[in-house]
This record gives C-alpha cells, structure tokens and sequence, in this order.
C-alpha cells in the first residue's frame, strides 16, 4: 500500500523526470541521480531504486504530480510526495556525488520508515 509512496517519495529524497542532458547545471548537484531507499520499519517494499533529477537545485519525479523538493546550496535536501490517501518526506545531505538521509510516510493508518541513498550518475 505505502509501497508506491515509499518508491516515488522516500524519496524520498527523491527523484524527478529525466531530460537529454543538462549543458549548463546551476548548482554542482544538478544532474541525473539513481536512488535507493531502504525501509527499516512498517509494511513497506524492503528497498527500491529508481532515477532522480536535480535541476537548478529543484528535485523533481518521474510520473508524479503532487511531488516537490530543494537541494539547498550546502547540499541539505528536502523532499515530499504525495499520492491520494498515502504521503512520504525525506531529509538529508548530498554533495555533488553522492547523498543520503532517511525517509518517513504514511499509507491509511500504516507508518514506514527508512534511510535512503543517492549517487549521481
């Protein structure tokens, strides 16, 4: 149930729609990135990994509508998606590589959490 909230969100951290290339990135985390999460407690799928884009500094996701998240200039991300009745935020650091950070969400009355981590490609 959480399982589609804790692929799109957890990230969380979390992942955006992939464009031919990035000629000039406006921030040193701008870029494709491969994320992995993990789940570490609750009903949730064990662990997922999907494609990311960090574009100016906004991440965005593939497929979903109500998703938004920021890299800020230190490279502090934040991250939420969310999907009718099911919603998931993550945390956590990137430097122009690599990231990682840990993500909460909720399904119905369900509770998941988890750790994530990204690495740019």
């Amino acid at each position: 149930m959480l399982s589609t909230v804790a692929r799109a969100g957890a990230f969380a951290v979390a992942v955006t729609v992939s464009t031919a290339g990035l000629a000039a990135a406006h921030t040193p985390y701008d870029g494709r990135w491969t994320l992995s999460i993990t789940t570490t407690s609750g009903a949730c799928d064990p662990s997922y990994t999907f494609p990311v884009e960090i574009n100016n500094g906004a991440v965005s996701f593939p497929g979903l509508v109500k998703a938004k998240g920021r890299v800020s200039r230190k490279g502090g991300v934040q991250v939420s998606v969310s999907v009718p009745g099911k919603w998931a935020s993550g945390a956590g650091r990137l430097t122009p590589a690599s990231g990682s950070g840990r993500w909460v969400g909720k399904a119905g009355e369900s509770r998941c959490t988890g750790t994530w981590t990204a690495q740019k490609i």
